[in-house]
């Protein structure tokens, strides 16, 4: 227990006392935290200037145009002569669409037949397109209920829709960026900035002395050291943070309790285990800056699962931060039960004993490890 408390206190004060340590496990949380969710703060696309294409220039169409120029999303930027001249002002990233109104578009309605009209978007970007298709799509809807209304005032037959359609989101009821990306991230920040302070301080080791090896008690100690540090950001991370951005939060502390000491177990372990191939206190900066962006896309928060490779799949469960991105987001940001995350946290819990396992048998006393690969 002594070597246990000595290795605790010691690994706690070597972070402290180091500054690359001490800025990347600490200081780098707090900055991650104001910087990243800064490129989200409107949360929602708005303002997006699109082209109007009135061929038939009557009173319909003039009220289509105005509904459209009404929506929060886009802005009718101006009219154009042609869709030829529409497309030339959007391939110079003056718009990012064009609503089309074709001819005997009144004349159509007034008939009781279809009114014609054509959505074009810049599909170079597509965040923007469908942002934009979407918005208009939405304002001409909402004009054909009301003319097929009218229509049907006009016949006779003034009964309301049977079905009137109420969209209500889940989780992110602002529909925001910040909201869908920023909590997955979060995550990625707590393990990423753990993993480069631990190899850090692993390779300062090394630059010091020849071989790491350590007692079973001291092991433990530095691993809790480390723990208690992941800890700590992970509660800024999924506490405090989402309340001053105004995300998704709170939905079952109680899981977050256990998702999250099962995530930082399995992230120490890891990087424990990695740790003991470091040789030298530069080579984790490049390590983590290649692997952090493979790492959230292995995580299938921001692409479908069903749509990636299976060994990929297979490989992605071999990293902490697979299993404990979506256990976290769904408890904290969903609500969701432990139940509903038990094959996370089952993973988390496997990784955390492989690693672990690894990472003794790594620095075990009385072993030289030239015959493995180091980096």
């Amino acid at each position: 227990m002594n070597r246990f408390v000595s290795a605790y206190r010691e690994t706690i004060v070597a972070v402290l006392s180091d500054r690359v340590a001490m800025t990347t496990m600490i200081l780098a949380v707090v900055l991650y935290s104001f910087f990243y969710p800064s490129a989200y703060t409107k949360q929602v696309a708005s303002d997006f200037p699109i082209l109007i294409v009135d061929q038939d220039h009557s009173p319909m169409s003039r009220a289509l145009i105005r509904r459209v120029d009404a929506m929060n999303t886009v802005h009718v930027a101006g009219a154009s002569a042609s869709v030829l001249e529409a497309r030339r002002l959007i391939e110079s990233g003056k718009a990012e669409g064009v609503l089309v109104i074709a001819d005997g578009f009144q004349r159509d309605i007034l008939r009781g037949n279809r009114g014609n009209v054509a959505i074009l978007g810049n599909g170079a970007f597509l965040s923007r397109a469908s942002s934009v298709l979407q918005s208009v799509a939405e304002a001409a809807t909402a004009f054909a209920r009301e003319a097929a209304a009218s229509q049907a005032r006009f016949a006779g037959a003034p009964a309301p829709p049977p079905i009137m359609l109420v969209q209500r989101p889940l989780f992110n009821t602002r529909e925001g960026y910040g909201s869908a990306l920023v909590p997955g991230v979060a995550q990625l920040i707590v393990h990423q900035t753990l993993l480069m302070g631990i190899l850090v301080m692993a390779g300062t080791r090394r630059e010091q002395m020849r071989r790491l090896t350590f007692s079973y008690q001291g092991l433990a100690g530095i691993a809790a050291a480390f723990a208690t540090i992941g800890l700590c950001s992970l509660t800024y991370y999924n506490g405090w943070m989402p309340w001053l951005q105004d995300y998704p939060r709170g939905g079952n502390p109680g899981g977050m309790a256990v998702a999250g000491l099962l995530y930082i177990a399995a992230v120490v372990a890891f990087a424990l285990f990695l740790g003991s191939f470091i040789r030298t206190r530069e080579r984790p900066f490049q390590l983590v800056t290649i692997s952090s962006l493979p790492m959230f896309f292995l995580a299938n928060l921001s692409w479908p699962i069903e749509a990636t490779p299976l060994p990929l799949v297979w490989l992605a469960k071999l990293l902490p931060t697979t299993p404990g991105i979506n256990a976290l987001v769904q408890i904290n940001q969903m609500g969701a039960g432990l139940d509903e995350v038990t094959p996370a946290l089952l993973n988390l819990a496997l990784l955390t004993l492989l690693y672990g396992g690894l990472a003794i048998w790594r620095f075990r006393p009385h072993v030289e490890h030239l015959s493995s690969p180091e980096v």
